[in-house]
């Protein structure tokens, strides 16, 4: 029974692995830029213009602070750094590559 054993566990060790099936992926799981929804629709990653904002306000209210030269230069500074923000954050999201 003892040789029995240690063949059939050598015969074991010598069996390559047999891979397993692929399981299948979750509809709406996420691979990499691309993935499809729960509706079967290709989607793609996006960014979500956070950069383009901070960076948009700052320069907005650069130029908002130089164009308002009467008094305060407040209300020139706040304006001009709204308008850059909303402008900043559509050029980024409007940026979209996906194949």
């Amino acid at each position: 029974m003892k040789k029995l054993m240690m063949g059939a566990a050598a015969l074991a060790l010598a069996i390559p692995a047999v891979p397993q099936p692929a399981q299948a992926h979750r509809s709406n799981a996420y691979h990499g830029k691309v993935w499809r929804d729960s509706h079967g629709r290709l989607r793609c990653k996006r960014p979500n213009g956070t950069t383009g904002l901070i960076i948009g306000a700052a320069g907005g209210a650069l130029v908002g602070r130089a164009v308002d030269t009467h008094g305060e230069r407040a209300t020139g500074t706040i304006i001009g750094a709204a308008a850059g923000a909303l402008i900043g954050r559509s050029v980024e999201r409007s940026r979209v590559r996906c194949r």
